[in-house]
């Protein structure tokens, strides 16, 4: 029962150097494994990274940090907020502090609590401090970061070392933020462009003035800009050390170069009113009944709510829904040029598909492609197969 993910490692690796070619000209390349490394897996995408020449990249959480660590040489950040309220991601923390590579890590702080508790601690915490996007998901707001900034034991922490700040980070929507002011000089720019400006300035003139300071503690951390984004930010920022954050768009962003499969395991040709499945729902009539490796499991069948945004996305996913209420679903699988109907809803491992009267019929053993989203997909395998230029 195998559902696998067949990566063409050439198309691929010529997208991912072409992103990095395209990043490394305005800023730093961090690529982002997180998750279940989209769909590739963590341990594969660390290679790549290393592959590429990056000397940092970022997990999402701490639980992410064990295999990672293992694999990969360089530094890495934790983009969960480091919160020590929170027991069980403490008890997380300690294990990795125990580590002799924990140095490598970097931990992202959203909260001056957590920055204070840091602060009293021993030894030498490496952090990113987030500012609050417009996304307004984590960071703080001007007033509490030039605040807690401004307080001596955080001020002498920074002198002593006991922080060492390795930047300020940014966390953007990918839809253009509506409440970001056009200021003078930046009409052309983008919203989100405006407010990474406006941040960088406000952090640029902070770090001036600390006495005793890391390296790299004026970079300013981002995600979801655009190449031409960057490329503006960096324009108007002279000086400053942009570092891009890039997950999707890096991993994901030639989807022809990956392509998820179902083995056909078993075809059944059954007259009309068979009753089939777990629940003995009827099919087409004179159809065959396919089942394909690929369940739940795997991620199939589990979907987010969708972002619908126009009109016609609310038809789409009204219509869906009423075909979902009446016992209708499509698959994700493909044969013969065309997206195939649920027989019911997938089991663990596997799904039922119906093929309608007159369509080629699989053998047992064929490979039917399934359009999938690699963020919530776990494959059996990763196939990778060099195919020429």
């Amino acid at each position: 029962m195998s559902f696998t993910l067949q990566l063409d490692t050439g198309a691929w690796r010529r997208h991912l150097e072409s992103v990095a070619a395209a990043t490394s000209a305005q800023a730093r390349l961090i690529p982002v494994v997180k998750g279940n490394g989209y769909g590739v897996g963590q341990s594969l995408l660390a290679r790549e990274a290393t592959r590429l020449g990056s000397g940092c990249m970022a997990v999402g959480t701490i639980y992410e940090l064990d295999g990672i660590l293992g694999s990969y040489a360089g530094d890495v950040v934790v983009l969960e907020p480091f919160e020590p309220r929170d027991a069980s991601a403490e008890r997380a923390w300690s294990r990795v502090l125990e580590r002799t590579d924990s140095a490598r890590v970097i931990r992202t702080v959203s909260r001056p609590s957590a920055l204070f508790a840091l602060s009293a601690g021993g030894g030498v915490s490496r952090v990113l401090i987030e500012a609050r996007s417009s996304m307004h998901r984590f960071g703080m707001d001007e007033r509490e970061l030039l605040a807690t900034l401004a307080d001596t034991s955080i001020r002498s922490a920074i002198h002593e070392g006991r922080l060492a700040i390795e930047g300020l980070t940014l966390h953007l929507p990918m839809t253009q933020p509506a409440d970001e002011e056009t200021g003078r000089g930046a009409v052309s720019m983008s919203p989100r462009a405006r407010e990474v400006c406006r941040w960088a300035g406000l952090w640029s003139a902070e770090v001036s003035g600390w006495t005793a300071q890391s390296a790299t503690a004026a970079a300013i951390w981002t995600s979801h800009l655009s190449d031409d984004e960057l490329a503006s930010v960096a324009a108007a920022t002279p000086g400053i050390e942009l570092r891009s954050r890039i997950g999707t768009r890096l991993w994901l962003g030639d989807r022809s170069a990956l392509t998820a499969q179902g083995t056909v395991l078993a075809v059944h040709p059954l007259p009309a009113r068979t009753r089939v499945g777990y629940r003995q729902r009827t099919g087409p009539k004179d159809g065959t009944l396919v089942v394909v490796s690929g369940g739940t499991g795997h991620g199939i069948g589990l979907s987010a709510p969708s972002p619908v945004a126009s009109a016609r996305q609310r038809v789409v996913a009204a219509g869906t829904g009423a075909l979902e209420s009446a016992g209708r679903a499509m698959s994700p699988f493909t044969w013969a040029g065309r997206q195939r109907w649920f027989a019911e809803p997938p089991h663990q491992h596997h799904s039922m598909i119906w093929l309608p009267r007159g369509c080629v019929i699989p053998a047992v053993g064929d490979q039917v492609t399934a359009d999938v989203r690699f963020t919530t997909t776990r494959f059996d395998e990763v196939l990778e197969i060099d195919s020429p230029e």
